[in-house]
């Protein structure tokens, strides 16, 4: 998560349709796909491994979890959105990429909107001044976010349940201001990109002891957050009353989105301020975070996207 200036006791915050046979669209309690933990665990191991060096963006290092990425799309089927995956930022005084795919929707009227699902994979790298371990790995922050975007890939490229297009985006160099989701919300907004919503995955590595099991960051914007619970069949999530405090709504990626677009863009995190005391420092490793609760999270996560993807109607919208 880009740091936000903001003090905590112990850390900084920095066309019509034809009659066109549609795909039988599964409601949450026929969904067997499981997610995989294994999977989740391997990914995310990869992804905080001290090879990338803390995937600082523009390094060499980062550039394997750019070709690990391009290598989830590739292997799922998934087609890039541009001419190929590796979409470079126009923002940024160093070469960096976000990685970006697209599933295209199974309707053929809704199929040209658009749900937007994203992460930022980069973090903040080498720490020569620190003592000891020098490197950032930045297990929560946000390889736990990236990694449950694989996930959502994978079950969207197999069963292909989606009325809307997906697009899929790892941003880079969001440490640095969020220049990678803003490169890319500006870039789509000059295409006359046709988004319905956008939803981000930031620091889920770790559960949270409350009601809910995940918060979203500007709760009172849309109705979200009571859509996603209607969707799940359950109270997943809730508001943080950190999340307005801290203003985090403007702190991840999704705020690019809603500035350029004025829909519905929000940020699902698990990470509360009081569940993780290493934020942006080298102690955020893999070993710490909960796989388990991580791919069951994804689990929960996948009929809510599901039915965002194939409403009829915008369901989820602004509020006045």
């Amino acid at each position: 998560m880009k740091k936000i200036l903001y003090l905590l006791p112990v850390v900084i915050f920095g066309c019509k349709s034809n009659n066109a046979v549609v795909t039988e669209i599964k409601q949450p309690s026929e969904i067997t796909y499981k997610v995989s933990q294994q999977d989740v665990s391997k990914t995310l191991e990869f992804l905080t491994s001290d090879e990338l060096e803390g995937r600082d963006p523009g390094s060499k290092s980062i550039e394997k979890a750019v070709a690990f990425l391009e290598n989830v799309y590739k292997q799922n089927g998934v087609k890039p959105y541009f001419v190929s995956y590796k979409d470079t930022l126009s923002n940024f005084d160093k070469t960096a990429y976000n990685v970006v795919g697209v599933i295209e929707g199974n309707d053929p009227k809704l199929k040209n909107e658009f749900v937007v699902i994203g992460a930022h994979y980069d973090h903040i790298g080498i720490d020569e001044k620190a003592l000891g371990d020098k490197i950032n790995n930045g297990a929560n922050d946000n390889a736990s976010g990236t990694t449950a975007v694989t996930e959502v890939i994978k079950y969207f490229a197999k069963n292909k349940t989606n009325r809307r297009s997906i697009l899929f985006a790892f941003f880079s160099a969001e440490e640095k201001g969020l220049l990678g989701s803003k490169h890319l919300a500006k870039k789509l907004k000059e295409k006359n990109f046709n988004i319905y919503t956008m939803l981000n995955f930031e620091m889920i590595g770790v559960p949270m002891k409350r009601d809910f099991t995940a918060y979203i960051t500007g709760y009172g914007k849309s109705n979200m957050a009571s859509k996603f619970n209607e969707y799940a069949g359950k109270n997943l999530v809730g508001f943080l009353q950190a999340e307005l405090t801290y203003r985090l709504f403007m702190a991840s990626d999704n705020y690019p989105f809603f500035t350029e677009f004025n829909v519905p863009a929000q940020t699902v995190c698990t990470f509360d301020f009081e569940n993780y005391e290493y934020y942006h420092k080298p102690q955020d490793e893999f070993k710490l975070m909960d796989t388990a609760h991580m791919a069951s999270f994804v689990q929960e996560m996948l009929p809510v996207i599901e039915k965002m993807t194939n409403s009829g109607t915008k369901e989820i919208a602004l509020k006045k």
